[in-house]
């Protein structure tokens, strides 16, 4: 069995970078669709979840720019308040999606969320 031996009095230092959460950052994408101007967000994980929530939020009406884990989406102009089938089964959050398209014009169509053999 491995063992780790520490021995104190020395004081730890350093820099880590810390990556984005899947989890915290597909709600707070999400959640541009409320703000009716520019949200900016930084340290988005590069991962297919976010891809596909960039995708919808770009089908809906959003101009979205990434770069370098910083997503800038302008959700004005928005007229959409719908999520087409395809999109909606790419995984199973696309459903907070449509609580904030709900949010924002009282209305929403979307099929069942995907991604899940539950």
């Amino acid at each position: 069995m491995s063992s780790y031996i520490i021995e104190g009095g020395k004081k730890l230092e350093g820099d880590i970078l810390v990556s984005g959460s899947k989890n915290a950052s597909l709600p707070i994408l999400a959640s541009a669709i409320l703000n009716k101007g520019t949200t900016k967000l930084y340290n988005v994980p590069e991962i297919s979840d976010t891809k596909i929530t960039i995708d919808i939020l770009k089908f809906l009406g959003c101009k979205v720019k990434k770069n370098n884990g910083k997503v800038e989406i302008n959700s004005q102009n928005i007229i959409k308040k719908e999520i087409p089938e395809k999109l909606m089964h790419q995984m199973r959050s696309t459903v907070v999606l449509a609580g904030a398209i709900l949010g924002r014009f009282k209305e929403v169509r979307f099929s069942y969320p995907g991604d899940c053999d539950i």
